[in-house]
Order: C-alpha cells, then sequence, then structure tokens
C-alpha cells in the first residue's frame, strides 16, 4: 500500500490533476439531488476533487474525511471541514447528512470486512432519502486493451475488492437500493511504459496486481521493452453507482 502521508504532495499532479477532479465531480454530482444540503467524501484525500463538488454546488455543505494526515492536510487547505477518521468508524452521528460519496476507495480495501463496513457506515450517517455515490471496479478501468494490459494479466488480482455486484450486495444489507449511474473520463491516467514502470517498481499497483519475489522488477523490464514507451496509452473510464437509503 502507498503511503499517503508521503505521497500527499505530489499526489495531484501525478493523477491528472484538475482535469481529472472535475471530471469525477461533475460526475459524481451528476447523481446528488440539487435539494441536498449536505454532503460527505469519504477518502477524500487532496481534497481536489471534493473543493471541485464544493465550487460547482455553492449551496451544498461539502465535508471531508481521510486516514491520511498529509492528506487530510492538504484537503483541510481547501475545503476546511474536514476530519482525519477511519471510513469504517465514522465520526458522525446517525442520519446526518443527504448525500456520502467515495470517489476511488473501495479498490484500496482489502482487509476482510472492510469494504462492507465502509458502505455500511456510509448508510449509517445518511438520512432517509439520501443517496450514496461510489466508484466501483476502478481498477478493471484500467484495462483499456493496450500491450500495458496484456503485460499485467498474468499478474491481475483474482479478486479485486469493488466488484459491482459486491458492492451492490453490501448496499442491500444496509439499506440501500441503486438508482442511478454516471461515467467519467480519467484525464491524464492514459500510462506510458515508462509510467507503468516506474509505478510497478514503486508499488502503486499493489490493489491490482500481485508481484511476489522477483516479478516487479520482471515486468518493469518487460513494460521498458514495448515500442513507443514514452506515448500515452488510452485514459480509463470510471463507473460510478448511486444508492438511496430506504426510508
Amino acid at each position: 500500500m502507498l503511503d499517503y502521508d508521503a505521497e500527499a504532495a505530489a499526489y495531484d499532479a501525478t493523477r491528472g490533476g484538475v482535469p481529472r477532479a472535475e471530471a469525477a465531480a461533475r460526475a459524481l454530482l451528476g447523481l446528488v439531488p440539487e435539494s441536498a444540503r449536505t454532503l460527505l467524501d469519504i477518502g477524500c484525500g487532496t481534497g481536489l476533487v471534493t473543493e471541485r463538488m464544493a465550487l460547482a454546488r455553492p449551496a451544498l455543505r461539502v465535508l471531508g474525511t481521510d486516514a491520511s494526515y498529509g492528506m487530510a492536510r492538504f484537503a483541510r487547505q481547501r475545503i476546511g471541514a474536514v476530519a482525519l477518521a477511519d471510513a469504517r468508524r465514522l465520526p458522525l452521528p446517525a442520519a446526518a447528512v443527504d448525500a456520502v460519496g467515495t470517489v476511488w476507495l473501495l479498490h484500496l480495501l482489502r482487509g476482510a470486512g472492510d469494504v462492507r463496513a465502509v458502505v455500511s457506515e456510509a448508510a449509517r450517517v445518511l438520512r432517509p432519502g439520501g443517496v450514496f455515490v461510489t466508484t466501483v471496479d476502478k481498477d478493471a478501468a484500467h484495462d483499456v486493451g493496450s500491450d500495458i494490459d496484456e503485460l499485467f494479466a498474468p499478474y491481475l488480482r483474482p479478486s479485486p475488492s469493488d466488484p459491482e455486484e459486491l458492492v451492490v450486495a453490501y448496499a442491500a444489507e444496509a439499506g440501500l437500493d441503486v438508482v442511478g449511474e454516471n461515467r467519467f473520463l480519467g484525464h491524464g491516467q492514459g500510462r506510458t511504459p515508462q509510467r507503468a514502470a516506474r509505478e510497478v517498481r514503486a508499488g502503486h499497483f499493489v490493489s491490482r496486481l500481485e508481484l511476489p519475489g522477483a516479478a516487479g522488477d520482471d515486468l518493469a523490464a518487460a513494460l521498458l521493452a514495448l515500442p513507443e514507451p514514452d506515448r500515452p496509452r488510452p485514459e480509463p473510464e470510471y463507473r460510478l453507482l448511486a444508492f438511496r437509503r430506504r426510508g
């Protein structure tokens, strides 16, 4: 797993920056009713997406939480109302907000019961009729049929933590029903073989790849041997699902 405290300063620049954040914020808000007055962004990271949501809808009070101090520090400079918190135990009372969002979070949760716990917490803090919006199948979105993906294929984890069917099942347990979906482009996420090799060596693919022993070095070498190593491959398209709390 990445050290998000150490990554915080460079995180936005290496993850598509403002264009990617604006695309995510626009797609998420497209699933949140105009009547919503409060939104909690769980795992808000540096707050770049959170800030874009606040700017796009001034009448919406946007809050954030993140488990990384470094990330939360950046987010607090952008939106102010940010708490350092475990997504499985949110520092909010029940039925406190009108909407909850999680963007690029569930795929990182590899502990037993973690995804179920986060979905349950999102449902707990939602008011009846409130909306929970989350990315699903995040790592699968990066499989764009490129030569990089062909090299990744033998190392893919057999069981991602955020497949649609699993998230939908956990949501149903928590009293949440599917009410919509949206998609957005991962601007700046079309990888080059050179970048993919650097990220493999830095351990950036732990949610997607299993690289025991020297497999990481072998994969990085194979990536660097691909033609046009500095040409970006196609950008991923991410999926959001929206759920409404019953009652």
